[in-house]
């Protein structure tokens, strides 16, 4: 077994320092950020890594920043770690805690690298409409995301699912592929592979990106957008001035509309003709119909200006929505 500091944040992290404390390695410390401010009363609230290592009696640090901290270097150094495992912790690392580790820092990257390194790589698959993913250990380096490849395991990115369900999914993966990294670190069979020259980066999912774009996106691709914006911040469009998120869509072909409602049968040609945004049609048991640049998005799923997020049938049933109104 390995001697081991641990260096994570959210969930995602939390599922890999579990799994790392019950395959019965020794965790040395952990090291997670600083309480943050959240919801409308500012209240500090703990990183889910914090609360795990309270409840298992970890050592545990929170320091402002690493790079300079000579208080945290030295207690790393007495710690004398055989191994740092790094997962979402949310700081670059320096050279000088690099270095400190007997058998290397490794970290848990929630992509197929070189494809997505940085901040987003879970939300940018879905939102690109990447069929599959996956997650990646490698050897950290003072570079973003550039380290040498240990191992990788892929996984299929379903037709519906959301960068949360995805996140959870992966989760669990990247815990599993850090147990098989540090039994080939202990056994000295692990590989170092070099991340090839086609590398693409990822940014911080901001809210200029939420909004849809109707004129220039495609039902496809706004699905994909709002399949990963789902649960962190959400799509949205306006309509009547005011903002509606879209939190599950799904997309039709012109023909598959016309099979559904054949009422529309032999206005085809008029299709063309709609400007993306506008409402085609409202359906009191099923949702709204959106024409697109491409095909026609179906919204299941909503939630209004100072509302909570329900179906688009509850939606409906509390605000007043007509065809030829448009989202803007």
């Amino acid at each position: 077994m390995l001697n081991i500091i641990f260096m994570g944040t959210p969930d995602f992290a939390r599922d890999s320092l579990e799994a790392v404390y019950k395959a019965g390695h020794t965790i040395k410390a952990v090291i997670t950020v600083p309480d943050r401010p959240k919801g409308r009363g500012m209240k500090l609230i703990p990183s889910e890594v914090k609360e795990y290592a309270i409840s298992k009696n970890f050592n545990l640090y929170q320091p402002d920043k690493l790079k300079g901290n000579d208080e945290i270097l030295n207690n790393i150094k007495k710690l004398n770690p055989d191994v740092i495992c790094v997962v979402a912790y949310g700081k670059i690392i320096p050279k000088e805690i690099l270095d400190l580790p007997k058998l290397g820092c490794i970290n848990v990257h929630p992509s197929l690298l070189p494809k997505y390194r940085g901040a987003a790589p879970i939300q940018s698959a879905i939102i690109n409409g990447d069929e599959k993913t996956g997650v990646t250990t490698m050897y950290l380096n003072e570079k973003m995301d550039e380290g040498d490849i240990i191992l990788q395991e892929e996984t299929i990115i379903g037709n519906d699912e959301t960068s949360g369900e995805l996140w959870n999914r992966l989760s669990k993966l990247g815990a599993e592929l850090l147990l098989k990294t540090l039994k080939q670190i202990e056994n000295g069979t692990a590989l170092r592979k070099k991340q090839g020259k086609n590398a693409t980066y990822t940014t911080m999912i901001d809210k200029k990106m939420a909004r849809i774009n109707w004129q220039e996106k495609s039902a496809k691709e706004i699905k994909n957008l709002v399949r990963g914006l789902n649960p962190i911040l959400g799509a949205y469009s306006t309509l009547k001035g005011k903002k509606i998120k879209f939190w599950k869509v799904d997309t039709l072909e012109i023909n598959d509309f016309i099979k559904k409602y054949p009422e529309f049968k032999g206005y085809e040609y008029r299709f063309e003709e709609i400007e993306p945004g506008t409402i085609l049609y409202v359906d009191k048991k099923e949702g709204i119909y959106i024409m697109t640049k491409q095909g026609i998005l179906l919204v299941l799923e909503t939630q209004g200006e100072n509302s909570k997020r329900m179906t688009t049938p509850e939606f409906l049933r509390g605000n007043k929505i007509e065809v030829v109104d448009k989202f803007e």
